[in-house]
């Protein structure tokens, strides 16, 4: 795999790290095609249960697009660019698993773009985020006007895009674009203890309610009822819910395998 992404397994847990911290994690080609061998290799892994993304270093999760290298681009090169990392993190939004963002610092442009293709938003106090990419003559290309709306509403979203406002790790917080801020030093073991409550259920139902909640977030009630119910309907020939109830009867804590 490309240097500039490093994935460690911790039991259940797959952990991705941006490694470019020279350069703020900022992505390039080669980063984001090792990311997506990453992403489709965790895809169908029935071992990994979660899955937490993160950066080397303390001063950045990812700084956005490599505007170094940027520059060196044609237009084709830069449509390429936005293709590539737009499916990218849709293709991460629909993993089966919960993956959690682990903001261990500056956050910005198609680095907070990652943390909303993300399930779960941890950060650092250290941490600052934003859709800067106005203030380059831009627009966010890796699903931004998209995911932040839905989010934090319309017109939070309309403010933070259309100033390319940087903000806090405090009001990331209080605008609900990241779920809980912790102390640097705890950030990663915050996630994998939510990483652990996660795998302690079970993992076809999680996947179902990842799906059911994605998918029914983008229709009417009627429509996205339907789709809890067929995502329900799952659940229930499976092994794993058996051994809920089993485990609920016998007093003891279950032990799911996926199937």
């Amino acid at each position: 795999m490309d240097p500039s992404l490093v994935v460690e397994k911790k039991g259940p847990v797959a952990v991705i790290t941006l490694n470019r911290p020279e350069v703020m994690n900022s992505f390039n080609f080669a980063m984001l095609r090792a990311l997506k061998d990453a992403v489709n290799a965790v895809r169908f892994d029935p071992e990994t249960r979660v899955v937490i993304v993160t950066g080397a270093g303390e001063k950045a999760f990812c700084s956005g697009a490599d505007l170094k290298e940027r520059a060196t681009y044609s237009e084709i090169q830069v449509r390429e660019f936005i293709f590539t990392i737009r499916n990218l993190f849709t293709a991460i939004e629909s993993l089966p698993q919960p993956v959690i963002a682990a903001v261990n610092g500056v956050a910005l442009g198609g680095g907070t773009e990652l943390t909303l293709a993300c399930d779960i938003r941890y950060a650092s106090e250290t941490a600052t985020m934003g859709l800067t990419e106005t203030r380059l003559a831009i627009i966010p290309g890796a699903g931004g006007t998209q995911r932040l709306p839905r989010l934090v509403g319309r017109g939070r979203a309309k403010e933070l895009i259309f100033t390319g406002r940087r903000v806090s790790a405090a009001d990331a917080l209080a605008i609900g674009l990241v779920n809980r801020v912790l102390p640097p030093g705890e950030l990663l073991d915050g996630c994998l203890a939510l990483a652990s409550e996660i795998c302690e259920c079970g993992p076809v139902a999680v996947a179902q309610a990842k799906y059911a909640i994605n998918a029914g977030l983008e229709t009417d009630i009627g429509t996205g009822l339907a789709i809890e119910s067929n995502a329900y309907w799952i659940t229930i020939p499976t092994q794993d819910r058996l051994e809920g109830l089993a485990a609920f009867r016998e007093k003891r804590k279950p032990v799911y395998k996926g199937k």
